[in-house]
C-alpha cells in the first residue's frame, strides 16, 4: 500500500482532527486561546511518543518543540518542521464561519492558513509510527505568532535550523495549483515621524512648517525607490497627521511596508529609508523599524531541496511544481542561514486571511501523503 492509498483511508480520522484544530480559535493576540490550542497539541504529541519542550512567552502564546527520535543513524542530523497555529481571526469567528465540509471542500476560520497543515503533521507521525517506517530525529516548531512577524520565536526558528537537515514549512502552497515556494521576498516595516512647526494657516502661515506638508515630500520620495523588474515594492500604506484644517500641522506619521526579492537590494533600500532627509524647511524627520524578514532567494541550495520533494512526490504519483510569492514566512529565516528550506508544504486550498478561506480535502490526503514521504525519505 502506497503512502497515498494509506492517507486515503485516514480520511475522515484527518479531517475530522482538521475540524477539532478548526473549532479551537487562536487569533494571534489572544494568549489564552491560542496556549489552549497548544495544549491540545502537546497531548497529541505525548500521545504519539514525543519529548515536548514547552517556551512560555509573556505577550503571546507559549511556543512548542516537539521531538521525536531518529531509527536510522545515530549521527544522523534531524528534520525541522515548522507550523503556526496563531490566526487572523478573531475570536467568535467560528459562530459566523463554523467549520464544514461539502463535497471534496472543507471551510472554517484559519483551515488554510494553517490548521489543516497542523493536522497534516499529526496524521503523518502517526502513520510513520504504526508503521515503524525510517526517519531521521524529527523536531516539530509549534509557533504563535507568525502572522505578527515572529518577533519572539525568531531565535528559536534560527537555533533550531542551524542544526538541521532539512527545514520543511507547511505554510500554504500557492493556489490553485498548489505550487511548493522556492523564493519568497523579504519584508521592511518601518513607521516615519514628522514633526513641524504649528501655525494659525490664514493670520500666520509663515510662522508654520507643515509636517503634512513634509510627509508629502517623502511619500514621492519613498515610492521612488520602488523597482518592479527587481522585485522592490516601497507602499506608505497608512498615514496620519495634523489636528485641524485651519492649523499647520505639527505632526505627521505614515507606515511603510518594503518587499525585496534579494538580501543586495534589501540593504539598498533599507538604508535609502532609514537615511531620508527632510525637504520642507523647518521640519525633522525619524524613521524606525527595518528588514523583519529576509528574502528566502531561489539559491541551489532551496532548487536543491525542491527538486529532492519533486522526486519523492513523483514517486508518490503526485506533481510537484514550484512558484514563488511576495508575502513571507518563518521560512525565510531559515532559508537565510544556507539550510535547505522545502517551504508551501501545506495543504492546498485558496483564502487566506479572506471570507472564502478553504481547503482541498483530496488535496490535504495527497499533501498528508508527501509530508510522510519527506520525513521517511529526507
Amino acid at each position: 500500500m502506497t503512502l497515498v492509498e494509506a492517507m486515503r483511508e485516514r480520511r475522515e480520522h484527518l479531517l475530522a482532527t482538521v475540524g477539532e484544530i478548526v473549532r479551537r480559535e487562536s487569533p494571534s493576540t489572544d494568549k489564552a486561546a491560542v496556549d489552549a490550542l497548544a495544549a491540545y497539541l502537546q497531548e497529541q504529541c505525548r500521545a504519539l511518543g514525543a519529548d515536548v519542550e514547552v517556551h512560555p512567552q509573556r505577550e503571546y502564546g507559549d511556543l512548542t518543540v516537539a521531538r521525536w527520535g531518529g531509527n536510522g543513524n545515530a549521527d544522523d542530523k534531524p528534520l525541522l518542521v515548522m507550523t503556526h497555529i496563531d490566526t487572523v481571526w478573531p475570536l467568535g469567528t467560528i459562530e459566523r464561519k463554523p467549520f464544514s465540509v461539502e463535497g471534496d471542500i472543507a471551510r472554517g476560520p484559519g483551515i488554510f492558513d494553517m490548521k489543516a497543515s497542523v493536522a497534516m503533521m499529526l496524521e503523518a507521525v502517526r502513520l510513520i509510527r504504526e508503521r515503524d517506517l525510517p526517519h531521521r530525529p524529527i523536531q516539530w516548531l509549534i509557533n504563535t505568532e507568525e502572522e505578527v512577524g515572529s518577533p519572539v520565536s525568531r531565535p528559536l526558528i534560527e537555533e533550531l535550523a542551524r542544526g538541521s537537515a532539512y527545514v520543511l514549512c507547511l505554510e500554504p502552497p500557492i493556489p490553485p495549483e498548489g505550487k511548493l515556494k522556492t523564493f519568497r521576498k523579504g519584508v521592511g516595516m518601518f513607521t516615519m515621524r514628522i514633526t513641524g512647526i504649528a501655525a494659525h494657516a490664514g493670520a500666520d502661515p509663515e510662522k508654520g512648517a507643515s509636517a503634512i506638508q513634509e510627509l508629502a515630500n517623502q511619500i514621492l520620495y519613498l515610492h521612488s525607490l520602488t523597482d518592479l523588474a527587481l522585485g522592490t515594492t516601497v507602499n506608505v500604506g497608512v498615514v496620519h497627521g495634523g489636528t485641524r484644517p485651519n492649523v499647520i500641522a505639527a505632526e505627521a506619521v505614515a507606515e511603510i511596508d518594503l518587499r525585496v526579492s534579494s538580501q543586495a537590494e534589501a540593504e539598498r533600500v533599507v538604508t535609502a529609508i532609514l537615511q531620508t532627509r527632510p525637504r520642507h524647511p523647518g521640519t525633522s524627520v525619524t524613521v524606525e523599524g527595518g528588514l523583519n524578514r529576509p528574502p528566502m532567494e531561489r539559491t541551489p541550495t532551496i532548487v536543491a531541496a525542491f527538486e529532492r520533494a519533486r522526486e519523492i512526490g513523483a514517486s508518490l504519483g503526485l506533481d510537484i511544481q514550484e512558484g514563488g510569492t511576495g508575502g513571507a514566512s518563518d521560512g525565510n529565516f531559515t532559508a537565510a542561514l544556507g539550510v535547505p528550506t522545502i517551504d508551501g508544504l501545506g495543504c492546498p486550498g485558496d483564502g487566506g486571511h479572506a471570507e472564502h478561506e478553504h481547503i482541498s480535502i483530496t488535496g490535504l490526503v495527497e499533501r498528508a501523503a508527501l509530508l510522510t514521504g519527506l520525513l521517511t525519505e529526507l
